[in-house]
């Protein structure tokens, strides 16, 4: 989704901006389109659960302490990585009852404003509630710019490129939650959210999507993104129980934060740009 503003001047940088906002921390990442390079980014990792009225304030406090975030740019895209959304198909959807499609698993509140996502290749509406009043932070200091669910990110990045007949896995991870995405020739089966505290808590979850797909976890692919590395304990536990496991490599994003970053991570806030 675009927010526009019509009296929004016109900068000669061609710089992007891509920030992914969460309950648990918040990411702003600068790139050169031209050539993929990453001129910034920065990471702040919240120990516990926030507020909206709290992230607003730490994102002021990190603009404050980041001169480059107050410069004009070509583009600014949010993604708000939340945990309420649902996937309608696109044949179903209606706008005027988006509503409907959330409070049946979510709790929402009546002065909660609904926005959507619409993969067109797919056929498939994302429906959430974003965060008004950073939206309108983010208005104000931008102008116009595109703000997005890390669910939409991920769907697209994934289904877009994924020709594989068999049925495959993919597990995103940040954290204290992961996404759970299985696909089969190339269409879509499953797609959740699970928050977790311990180990045991993801591999629960995830051995009870594949019983209930009928997936077997010893042939099953496994493709593994975002916040996970061989050294993390989710790691260690996923290959206790999956044998056929691997990180996210091909058709990701070009960029690199630095050069120690893998592929794989930072898998919604690279793809969105």
């Amino acid at each position: 989704m675009t927010l526009q503003k019509s009296n929004n001047i016109l900068n000669n940088l061609q710089n992007r901006l891509s920030v992914q906002v969460s309950l648990n921390g918040l990411s702003f990442l600068v790139t050169n389109p031209e050539n993929n390079e990453s001129l910034f980014f920065v990471e702040k990792i919240l120990d516990h659960s926030t507020t909206p009225e709290e992230l607003l304030m730490d994102i002021e406090s990190i603009m404050f302490k980041n001169n480059i975030l107050n410069s004009d740019f070509s583009e600014v895209t949010v993604i708000y990585a939340t945990p309420i959304y649902s996937l309608v198909p696109a044949q179903i959807f209606d706008e005027t009852k988006a509503s409907e499609y959330l409070k049946f698993n979510s709790k929402i509140l009546a002065n909660d404003y609904m926005a959507h996502d619409v993969l067109e290749n797919q056929d498939i509406v994302v429906v959430y509630v974003p965060f008004m009043n950073i939206n309108n932070f983010f208005f104000d200091k931008y102008g116009s710019f595109s703000y997005y669910h890390s669910t939409t990110i991920l769907l697209k990045t994934i289904l877009e490129n994924e020709k594989y007949s068999l049925p495959k896995m993919y597990l995103h991870f940040q954290k204290n939650n992961f996404d759970c995405i299985v696909l089969q020739n190339g269409e879509l089966q499953l797609c959740n959210s699970y928050t977790y505290k311990t180990p045991e808590d993801f591999i629960y979850y995830t051995l009870f999507c594949m019983e209930q797909l009928n997936l077997n976890p010893e042939n099953l692919p496994v493709i593994l993104c975002g916040d996970i590395d061989k050294e993390d304990n989710n790691y260690k536990m996923a290959y206790t129980y999956i044998r056929n496991i691997e990180f996210a490599t091909k058709n990701t994003s070009p960029i690199k934060i630095d050069v120690e970053d893998k592929k794989h991570r930072h898998f919604i806030l690279k793809n969105a740009l």
